[in-house]
């Protein structure tokens, strides 16, 4: 359990009380005053639980989850192991509320009222910040990144943009590197991953950049696509049943879901195969997509869900290659009939698995090209005036607020 000091309660519960506002549950403001004295904010990492196990952990009646359609049990089990969740108590531990992440944008909001419970979906309040940092070579680019931001997954971010494209083992004491990058803060804490717009490492022989495209991938400074990975079809399918989405509220109904990944219709049986290389990270149940194997490589997540039975031999740690196959199309779960989930994740956040399905790298085009390579060229000048303007003779680094 971990107590907040008392301006981080306060900010917890404001965050809190806005949820139920957004719902139409209101509490006086006598009352509120009461009840800040009783509640105890706590902020926990999400380990091995099932809204399920959740829910009988906190002895609130099942019937919440089994209420839900089928959709929403679905999108229950998008939550992942290690995701920072807030929960509020009372004065006898009774769970008043709970924020549950399932995705950078979207939680479960589990709250009571009276003497009932209820769930509903909700969107992430955050506040977004963009920052730049300028920093001179002293150790290694992760390294220097980490203790300039104090921020490993920025760090890992960048290596894993740059990957195919620098020679990092050639980079030498005082090349300079520069990062634009947005990171989202919830209750004052950093949450989810940040996102990198634009990147330069510029070595005695080179200077390489990257920005970022409103289509998820990154390129150069010519519009060529920088460590772009290609998936292979996983099941041969008759129809796409549904697609991916990322859903948008209704502001007055909030019923409307997103589908963070594509349903490929198959028959029962199909043979799945491995979109990608990677490590087995999960093989087993979940709530909602029945029989998951999950496939991890770098900063991607695969899942394939609804499995009828896995391959022979396959467990948690085992190396797959792209194409092989790693189990049968199946129903289990809260499925109508027999198809494949595919999902398709970037550093945690949810992506359209078929925009990263095709023969060869993304390149941008006529006016699509011209308006990248303005604003390109525009970001180019500014970060190279900053890195001016910046003196590194007696501080390696420099972290900006904005840009």
């Amino acid at each position: 359990m971990v107590f907040f000091h008392k301006k981080i309660i306060l900010n917890f519960i404001y965050s809190l009380m806005v949820a139920f506002l957004s719902h139409g549950v209101l509490l006086k403001a006598d009352e509120m005053a009461k009840k800040q004295t009783l509640l105890v904010g706590e902020r926990l990492v999400w380990d091995k639980l099932t809204l399920l196990g959740f829910l009988e952990k906190n002895h609130i009646p099942q019937k919440l989850y089994y209420n839900l359609s089928s959709q929403d049990k679905e999108l229950s089990a998008e939550i992942q192991s290690n995701v920072t969740y807030y929960t509020l108590r009372d004065a006898n531990n009774t769970l008043i509320q709970a924020l549950i992440p399932i995705s950078q944008d979207l939680q479960i909001h589990i709250y009571k009222k009276g003497e009932d419970y209820f769930l509903d979906f909700i969107p992430i309040i955050f506040t977004r910040k963009e920052k730049t940092l300028l920093l001179s070579l002293q150790t290694s680019p992760y390294q220097d990144i980490v203790k300039a931001t104090n921020d490993p997954l920025l760090a890992n971010q960048l290596m894993n943009a740059y990957k195919k494209s620098v020679p990092f083992k050639r980079l030498a004491k005082n090349d300079k590197i520069a990062i634009v990058y947005t990171r989202d803060y919830r209750v004052g804490q950093a949450f989810g991953q940040p996102t990198i717009k634009i990147a330069m490492i510029s070595s005695r022989l080179h200077q390489y950049y990257l920005f970022s495209h409103s289509n998820g991938r990154y390129y150069d400074s010519k519009a060529q696509e920088v460590a772009g990975f290609l998936l292979e079809t996983p099941v041969k399918y008759t129809r796409i049943s549904s697609p991916f989405s990322y859903g948008r509220f209704h502001p007055v109904l909030k019923v409307r879901r997103p589908h963070y990944g594509v349903d490929y219709a198959a028959k029962h049986g199909s043979l799945i195969h491995s979109a990608s290389d990677g490590r087995v990270g999960f093989i087993g149940v979940k709530v909602g997509y029945g029989n998951v194997v999950e496939i991890h490589l770098n900063e991607l997540r695969l899942v394939y869900a609804h499995m009828s039975a896995f391959a022979k031999g396959l467990k948690k740690g085992s190396f797959v290659r792209k194409g092989q196959i790693i189990g049968r199309v199946g129903s289990t779960g809260l499925s109508t009939g027999p198809h494949l989930h595919f999902g398709v994740y970037k550093n945690s956040r949810p992506i359209n698995p078929l925009g990263y399905i095709r023969t060869a790298k993304s390149k941008l085009h006529g006016k699509q090209r011209e308006v990248f390579l303005e604003k390109a060229q525009h970001s180019k000048q500014k970060l190279e005036e900053l890195l001016k303007t910046h003196s590194f003779e007696k501080n390696s680094f420099y972290l900006l607020e904005g840009f």
